[in-house]
């Protein structure tokens, strides 16, 4: 399972994204695709992400939480290791939203 969530985005890029993937919400996309699939979007939505975009992918690996994160851009919350435990704090950037 993998979930792509995409900030200030081009539309362009969200259609393309349906391709492999529902959108239940705006710039929020759920699917089940392989590693190879997974990565290739991955390095997509980063190359096409412009400044103050940002995109997070949420997948399930095989660790203690079940789940791994990554994050690109600038995200309005971001991921913290905290001590092998991820955890999500809103970012320091000091935009608000």
């Amino acid at each position: 399972m993998m979930v792509l969530i995409l900030e200030r985005l081009k539309p362009g890029l969200r259609g393309e994204l349906t391709r492999w993937m529902i959108e239940p919400r705006p710039g929020v996309f759920i699917g089940r695709v392989s590693a190879l699939v997974r990565d290739k979007l991955w390095s997509k939505v980063c190359n096409e992400t412009p400044l103050g975009a940002a995109c997070t992918m949420v997948y399930s690996t095989n660790n203690e939480q079940g789940f791994s994160v990554r994050s690109f851009g600038d995200p309005a919350r971001e991921i913290v290791d905290f001590d092998g435990l991820l955890l999500v704090r809103r970012s320091r950037s000091g935009r608000k939203r």
